[in-house]
């Protein structure tokens, strides 16, 4: 599809209570409950400071590789608690956000920046503690000519990214809840996330295994009390 040269406006966006019920709970988590899908690639890594984490809703663009005029734009319409999140094809020949946008992001409030193409500056970024994922760094700078589109469906790290979207983010990576459906997500999440820390504690507390062994002969393992070396035990 080709790149046009719109900006819409205005999103549905959820209730904000609602998508801070999803601080908190770990990105794997919540990819669990949705059936282990609409994870990002890990080609889009973390590159902020130590020990950050990023939960807001999707102001999406789309834009010309190395080209970020309507990053611009959009940054000029995001909200508090927004994240910007842009599909630049995944050119990694220039930047697309660096540090003087993060500032400009973290001072009206944003959330982060999911860049599938390249950031610079990651030092400076860093210092600010202002969440940025992106698919790599270059310190060659963009251009500023368009086209691109600001809030239209779009594809950023092989998830179909739509504005209103809830992201969540750690060092890990990155999780989408399509926006209709984020307040069943948070809610099996949640409880998700309470049995494990629950599993996780009783497993210490008594140093068990998560009990896969116990069906490991309804699958057809065998235990042999001992077997040499090179030695192959035949399927009968």
């Amino acid at each position: 599809m080709p790149i046009g040269f719109r900006v819409i406006t205005e999103i549905e966006r959820p209730d904000r209570s609602l998508v801070e019920q999803f601080v908190g709970i770990p990105p794997s988590n919540i990819g669990d409950v949705m059936y282990r899908s609409r994870c990002m690639n890990p080609a889009i890594r973390y590159l902020g400071a130590l020990g950050g984490t990023m939960v807001g809703t999707a102001i999406t663009v789309r834009t010309a590789p190395g080209d970020n005029l309507m990053v611009h734009a959009a940054l000029d319409l995001a909200e508090p608690g927004d994240v910007l999140v842009v599909d630049a094809g995944g050119d990694l020949s220039h930047a697309i956000v660096g540090e003087l946008m993060a500032r400009m992001a973290q001072l009206k409030g944003l959330a982060g920046f999911v860049i599938d193409g390249a950031m610079r500056d990651v030092a400076g970024i860093r210092e600010l503690g202002f969440p940025v994922y992106a698919r790599g760094a270059t310190p060659a700078g963009p251009y500023k000519s368009g086209p691109g589109e600001v809030n239209v469906e779009i594809a950023c790290g092989g998830v179909v990214v739509r504005p209103g979207d809830v992201l969540v983010g750690d060092e890990d990576g990155i999780v989408v809840v399509a926006r209709d459906e984020a307040a069943s997500v948070v809610l099996a999440a949640r409880a998700f996330h309470t049995a494990e820390i629950a599993k996780q504690e009783e497993m210490l507390g008594g140093l068990r295994s998560m009990g896969f062994a116990s069906g490991l002969e309804a699958r057809g393992c065998e235990f042999l009390p001992s077997a040499r070396v090179g030695q192959h035990v035949q399927a009968p």
